[in-house]
């Protein structure tokens, strides 16, 4: 009546006080635990690492430790870890199973990116002399500036002065260029030279130079044309504004190229390869799709997401693409060949430990740990160590099943004799105390129903 009254030698139940029945190791009530056959020949069924019973081989081997594989015979395999239950309870518990599968794995990654300038397409145009702006051809924020376009025109008192040096020079070298003296012409046309890298220093052009060599003439205002294309994101000058030598007047970035910034979750990371191929959908719209690349994977993890952030490249023609768009995106990831598949429902999650229980026919189940690898698409999970192709395993109500096994195992070290040590004796069995003249109960007894 209280099968956790458990005793060494028979006698009566202090409780009820019916007689103790005997129970055979390996049995537990209404489901058994299967031991090991002690007669006929016995069976290898695999063989393992002797530090590491997930890394199991068909045949005899070395362990990733380099330790030897020990085999594993089929009657050790069944000895307490193996449950039997009849069909009857198998219904009820409605227990299902699947074959463990060899095949490609895939994974479709969907994730939503925010659309980014080129970093490296993105330039700062700056002044590098001194003056007061006479006239401002660009002087709209999202305008779009080629290679050689005029951006403004500049008084400068030193761009002035470098026009008067260079055709004082150059009127030097014309009438020192017959001289008896020949270093006097070099350096005559060492001064011109010099006069002349003056200018190019300052961002006036060949063409400018060229006009100012063959009119004479100094003019009161350059024009400084832009040497880089993009549209202007940002502009820090007006007509009239005096800049100073190295301020910075506009900002462009080129958008032919644009980058997106996805965010990928931490267990998405093994299936995310540089070079892979990306693809653009537009949340809005019927535009067409865009096809680019991943092409950095950034270091680290943002602490409030943990998510990681792929870069990924897209051309950009027509700039639909426009920074600070959301876009959704689809990565086309490579699949896993070969890889053996079990559905992810079927893993017992404990700690460290993944269990499966895996069915060996007639009733039977045996618990076995495994090692997983990536996640697939509809729920499916890589098994790395542990299981065999074809193996058959519980993928609804092993949770039960886990109980079971876990009290099956309990009970069987309970009913495992002790080894007494050298120096202990055993003591003798002491009658449980009556009800006394005080009229108190075993105190024993009430500290078991407590």
């Amino acid at each position: 009546m209280h099968p956790f009254i458990i005793k060494d030698e028979p006698g009566d139940c202090p409780i009820c006080g019916m007689k103790l029945v005997p129970v055979k190791p390996g049995t537990t009530g209404g489901a058994k635990t299967e031991s090991a056959k002690p007669q006929g020949e016995r069976k290898i069924k695999y063989w393992a690492a002797p530090m590491d019973p997930t890394y199991i081989r068909n045949e005899p081997g070395k362990s990733p430790m380099g330790m030897d594989l020990v085999p594993v015979y089929e009657d050790q395999a069944a000895t307490g870890s193996i449950i039997s239950i009849d069909p009857v309870t198998i219904q009820n518990m409605g227990i299902s199973t699947a074959k463990v599968e060899q095949k490609a794995l895939h994974r479709d990654l969907r994730t939503v990116g925010l659309v980014a300038y080129d970093e490296s397409r993105q330039y700062s145009i700056n002044s590098k002399v001194s003056g007061w702006i006479e006239r401002l051809t660009v002087n709209e924020t999202g305008q779009f500036v080629k290679k050689g376009t005029p951006l403004l025109s500049i008084y400068s008192p030193d761009l002035v002065s470098a026009q008067e040096e260079y055709l004082l020079a150059l009127n030097n070298n014309q009438a020192l260029a017959k001289s008896d003296f020949p270093q006097i012409a070099e350096g005559a046309q060492r001064l011109l030279e010099a006069s002349r890298s003056r200018l190019k220093y300052w961002d006036i052009s060949e063409q400018q130079i060229s006009e100012l060599t063959k009119t004479g003439k100094v003019r009161k205002t350059m024009t400084l044309y832009s040497s880089y294309s993009g549209i202007v994101t940002m502009k820090m000058v007006n007509e009239g504004m005096f800049i100073n030598a190295g301020m910075e007047l506009f900002k462009l970035s080129d958008i032919s190229k644009i980058w997106i910034n996805a965010d990928i979750y931490e267990y998405e990371l093994p299936w995310v390869k540089e070079g892979q191929e990306a693809v653009v959908e537009f949340p809005y719209g019927d535009m067409k799709t865009l096809t680019g690349k991943v092409s950095y994977i950034y270091p680290y993890v943002e602490p409030k997401t943990r998510t990681v952030k792929v870069r990924l490249e897209f051309d950009n023609p027509g700039y639909h693409l426009k920074p600070d768009l959301y876009v959704n995106v689809r990565l086309n990831t490579q699949p896993i060949e070969d890889a053996l598949v079990i559905p992810r429902n079927a893993v017992l999650y404990s700690g460290e430990k993944r269990t499966v229980f895996v069915t060996l026919g007639g009733g039977k189940f045996e618990p076995r740990l495994i090692k997983i690898g990536v996640e697939g698409d509809q729920g499916m999970v890589q098994v790395t160590q542990g299981l065999f192709a074809g193996e058959e395993i519980v993928t609804s109500a092993q949770f039960m099943l886990d109980s079971e096994s876990q009290l099956r195992e309990a009970i069987q070290k309970m009913l495992e004799p002790k080894k007494p040590s050298e120096s202990a004796k055993p003591e003798p069995m002491k009658d449980p105390p009556q009800e006394g003249a005080t009229g108190k109960k075993n105190e024993d007894l009430d500290d078991l129903f407590k």
